[in-house]
C-alpha cells in the first residue's frame, strides 16, 4: 500500500514538474528571451541547451530547489505584469526585455543573468511594489 501512495505522488509531482516545464517555456517564448537568456533566467549552465529542448519536448523540471523557485518567481512575475498591465499584452510580454530606468538602463532579462537569484528577487520586488502588495 505504501509503495502504491508513493508512486501516486512521484507521478502527481512528476506531472506538474512537467506542466511547470510547458508553461515556462510558452512563457519563455512570449518574452522572446534566446536560449542563452532562457539559461540564465532557469540559473542553468550556458551548455546545457539539451536541457531546454528537454523541457520543450514535454519533460518534467529537474526536481532541483533552485530551479523550482526560480521558476516560481518567474511565473509570479508573469502574474504581477498581467495584473499591472491589464488591457496591453504587448507590453506585458515586452516589458522583460525592454530598458527599464529603475535597473540603471538594464532589461530585466540582464539584471537576473548579471544577478542570478538576486537579480530575479530584484525583479519580482520591484513589480510586487509596482502591484501595491
Amino acid at each position: 500500500m505504501k509503495a502504491q501512495a508513493a508512486i501516486a505522488v512521484e507521478t502527481v509531482d512528476r506531472d506538474a514538474r512537467a506542466a511547470l516545464a510547458r508553461m515556462v517555456v510558452t512563457l519563455f517564448d512570449h518574452w522572446g528571451l534566446s536560449s542563452e537568456d532562457q539559461l540564465a533566467l532557469l540559473g542553468l549552465d550556458p551548455a546545457s541547451r539539451t536541457t531546454l529542448t528537454r523541457y520543450r519536448r514535454g519533460q518534467p523540471l529537474s526536481s532541483s530547489r533552485d530551479l523550482m523557485e526560480r521558476v516560481g518567481h518567474l511565473l509570479a512575475v508573469h502574474k504581477s505584469l498581467r495584473i499591472i498591465f491589464p488591457h496591453n499584452r504587448e507590453l506585458v510580454y515586452a516589458w522583460m526585455t525592454a530598458r527599464n530606468r529603475e535597473f540603471d538602463n538594464l532589461t530585466p532579462v540582464e539584471v537576473i543573468a548579471r544577478h542570478g537569484f538576486a537579480g530575479l528577487l530584484m525583479v519580482r520586488t520591484y513589480l510586487d511594489q509596482e502591484r501595491g502588495t
